[in-house]
């Protein structure tokens, strides 16, 4: 069946628009996020300059407003700022000043409940040291025989893990395409299978919904986790 040149033409159209809008889409949404995190710490630091003004002599107004105007140096101001403080708690001195302002925010009434609760989390999540989101996993969710994408975030402990059978793993499971909701399982090690896959490209294949596969897909072998002798079978 022959097409006519208009019809050909609306299609060759169509298809270098989508080529450029796929050339073009992840480039402006990384500009819009960026845009968007600078303009976040802009208005931050807008705000302390005010705050300054009301507090500081009037002849250093003029200079802190020609600071406020200076777009992005809010991020440079964030940067040096966290760069400082790494330096400063290295030492000892630094260190006792660290304590003591975790001690003076953990006596605080309803601060110390988010302070103490946020930096716990903090402190296992982006610990050098910690296993919390090292590994990629599959796991049966929500029902048996249904696959997901989990990360492995540790073990259960404490009264949890006194009324659950040995071997048992603490798993998150993101939701798509917005992986900072989730859910969190207890499972057993056995009825997990390990993946090949990075944390970063597990991250990519969720966000994407399943589109953007990682290139080690397919080609390693996806097997259990290695379980010891004492470890429960998977239950049918």
């Amino acid at each position: 069946m022959m097409r006519d040149p208009l019809h050909l033409t609306v299609l060759h159209v169509k298809k270098y628009i989508l080529t450029g809008l796929l050339v073009w889409l992840p480039l402006a949404i990384t500009v819009w996020v960026l845009m968007n995190v600078i303009g976040t710490l802009d208005g931050i630091f807008a705000w302390l300059v005010v705050a300054a003004q009301t507090v500081l002599p009037s002849s250093v107004s003029p200079f802190l407003q020609e600071l406020r105007e200076i777009p992005g140096l809010s991020v440079i101001i964030v940067v040096a700022a966290l760069l400082l403080t790494s330096m400063a708690v290295s030492n000892m001195a630094g260190q006792w000043l660290l304590n003591q302002s975790n001690r003076l925010f953990s006596n605080i009434p309803i601060v110390k409940s988010i302070y103490t609760s946020v930096k716990q989390v903090s402190d296992t999540l982006f610990s050098s040291s910690g296993q919390a989101f090292r590994e990629a996993v599959l796991v049966q969710y929500p029902r048996a025989g249904s696959w997901t994408i989990a990360f492995v975030t540790g073990k259960p402990s404490g009264e949890v893990a006194s009324q659950l059978p040995d071997d048992m793993l603490t798993l998150y499971v993101p939701t798509t395409p917005n992986p900072t909701s989730g859910f969190m399982l207890l499972v057993p090690r056995a009825d997990v299978r390990e993946l090949g896959m990075s944390v970063d490209e597990a991250l990519k294949y969720i966000i994407s919904m399943g589109v953007v596969a990682p290139p080690t897909a397919g080609t390693r072998p996806v097997a259990p986790v290695a379980t010891s002798a004492s470890a429960p079978t998977a239950q049918s």
